[in-house]
């Protein structure tokens, strides 16, 4: 029986390449997207043995995706599609469960062997990023670029610094008390900090709130 994989990155061009590859190299493409916020729904729908998942997407990117995934479907293993190579996306990405990071511009057969990694349980990084990962287990830990949060993450993050309640916030930005929690939980897993006070000091360091404000 053939892997059955879901499919999902914001350039139609792209997916179109990846799934003739992947018909060829014999397995099922079950059901494809083009937003990280599809996942969910496509997951629950085509129960897919491995889904492949582009990095930075319009609406919801796929690291915002993939901590959802994770809360939900533990063991699914998933592939991320990137052009990025450098340290920190890679870093973050393997930090928050990815089974795989694959460069979107590696060799062909590199996709057959990502894949058959990640369904066997292991973890697989394109060779260009390995020693990424390396370097950073060799060193102290880097500090996540800001770039790495969503916009709406970085909404709360900065109504949080300013020291507003959660209830404050919903108020805010027209959320529900519950989804701001949710943002909050993911802020503080993303960047590694467990506390308030270390997202002020972030945030100050980040220059996403000022001494003065």
């Amino acid at each position: 029986m053939p892997v059955r994989v879901v499919l999902v990155d914001d350039h139609e061009l792209v997916r179109a390449g990846i799934r003739s590859l992947l018909v060829e190299a014999g397995y099922q493409v079950v059901a494809e997207g083009n937003d990280g916020d599809q996942v969910e729904e496509l997951i629950e729908a085509h129960a897919p043995d491995v889904l492949l998942l582009d990095l930075t997407m319009r609406r919801c990117s796929g690291l915002e995706a993939l901590s959802v995934v994770r809360s939900r479907w533990p063991e699914l293993p998933v592939i991320l599609l990137s052009m990025h190579d450098t340290r920190d996306y890679v870093v973050q990405a393997m930090q928050m469960g990815a089974s795989g990071y694959l460069l979107k511009d590696a060799a062909v057969v590199e996709l057959r062997l990502s894949i058959e990694a990640v369904i066997g349980g292991h973890r697989y990084l394109s060779p260009r990023v390995a020693g990424q990962v390396i370097d950073a287990l060799s060193r102290p830990a880097v500090e996540v670029p800001v770039e790495l949060l969503t916009g709406r993450q970085k909404e709360v993050l900065y109504w949080l610094a300013k020291g507003k309640s959660n209830k404050e916030i919903a108020f805010i930005l027209n959320l529900s008390v519950k989804t701001v929690d949710t943002h909050r939980a993911q802020i503080m897993d993303r960047l590694a900090i467990r506390d308030l006070a270390g997202l002020v000091r972030y945030a100050l360091r980040r220059g996403i709130i000022k001494l003065d404000e």
